[in-house]
């Protein structure tokens, strides 16, 4: 069973940094793509930043040059700098994983993590 387990989020002030984790596990074989998305309160979830096996990246035009993703081995950060108020809500691990060299794999969401940015 794949398990995602997301750590990081935390309660801050404007122009504050965080860095968000997660980890997955449950006998992957290759993890194909990760990816964070985040869901304000009273809205849908949207992606925020995307990265492949490659290590090819993605990101929403909002978190642009404030937001980093990286990866090491199965585990997804996201470095978040200069928060500001709209980047308050839950965010959510999302990971394309293979169980063998040609399939079958399956997408998974992890728990979530609250990052509140709150003056």
């Amino acid at each position: 069973q794949v398990q995602l387990v997301e750590s990081g989020g935390d309660s801050v002030q404007p122009g504050a940094s965080l860095n968000l984790s997660c980890a997955a596990s449950g006998g992957i074989f290759r993890i194909n793509a990760m990816a964070w998305y985040r869901q304000p309160p009273g809205k849908q979830r949207d992606l925020v930043a995307s990265i492949t096996s490659s290590g090819n990246t993605n990101y929403v035009d909002s978190v642009k040059g404030r937001f980093a993703i990286s990866k090491d081995k199965n585990t997804v950060y996201l470095q978040m700098n200069d928060l500001n108020h709209e980047d308050t809500a839950v965010y959510y691990c999302h990971a394309d994983v293979s169980f063998g060299d040609y399939g079958p794999g399956g997408t998974y969401w992890g728990q979530g993590t609250q990052v509140i940015v709150s003056s």
